[in-house]
């Protein structure tokens, strides 16, 4: 039997382009641009994550690394493949991601667990865990749209870890916030690996896919480029990048 907990098979996702009104009719004759229904976000992705693995996502912006985090955690569906996620359904840690910018820190925790499946009384038992993990203080009963983007990250952050999920998908939030919290936020990952937990990470920072990631899926323009492990393909990755920006500065 295998031991996957995801499995992505020759998965399409599209996005609709806005192709009617004025200003997009007026774009299109300046620039003779053909008259574009959809947009390919993710073009026949195939792999499979394990139990307890860390995966690392890797790619340029726009290249379809949210999309899939998106497909994953059921807030979009694919318009060709299969996927199949087992056990309970994973949390996807985003910033602002289900926040009610009029509602309070506090009242947004319960929110977002009502909304990961937890019960109030779950959730009240875990409270006090997870306003000391954000370290927010009294700004958590303050309103969200108060908040500045890593107040929103810390908030996310300890709602998801403090839930403790079977998978995690984690999108970008890594980087937010001041130093002391990233490292602690990276101990708790760390912590849940050891767990045997399952983390999907998307992340432009190669030192923190080095760092903690089992293997890196590089995605380009929607289609999967490279699997494999941290070694073999992040300095391809990197490279890559280095090419871009140098052709970029010629």
């Amino acid at each position: 039997m295998s031991d996957s907990v995801i499995q992505l098979k020759d998965l399409w996702v599209s996005y609709p382009r806005q192709t009617d009104g004025l200003v997009n009719n007026i774009k299109r004759m300046v620039r003779k641009e053909e008259k574009k229904k959809e947009f390919w976000a993710l073009k026949g992705l195939n792999f499979d994550v394990k139990k307890g693995e860390v995966l690392g996502v890797i790619g340029r912006n726009g290249s379809g690394k949210s999309t899939l985090l998106k497909i994953l955690s059921e807030l979009i569906t694919p318009d060709k493949g299969e996927y199949n996620v087992s056990g309970k359904r994973p949390v996807l840690l985003s910033l602002g991601a289900g926040f009610e910018p009029d509602l309070s820190g506090m009242e947004n925790i319960y929110l977002n667990g009502l909304l990961l499946g937890q019960t109030k009384e779950e959730i009240t038992k875990k409270i006090d865990e997870i306003v000391e993990f954000s370290e927010l203080g009294d700004f958590i009963y303050e309103p969200v749209r108060t908040y500045s983007s890593g107040m929103k990250s810390r908030l996310a952050f300890s709602i998801a870890i403090t839930i403790d999920p079977d998978v995690l998908l984690i999108d970008e939030v890594l980087g937010v916030g001041d130093q002391s919290f990233r490292d602690k936020s990276k101990e708790a990952i760390l912590e849940k690996i050891q767990q045997n937990r399952t983390v999907i990470l998307v992340t432009h920072s190669a030192s923190l896919v080095r760092e903690i990631c089992d293997r890196v899926v590089w995605i380009h323009l929607g289609e999967q480029r490279e699997i494999g492990t941290v070694d073999e393909v992040v300095p391809k990755y990197v490279q890559f990048m280095r090419d871009i920006k140098g052709k970029s500065q010629t």
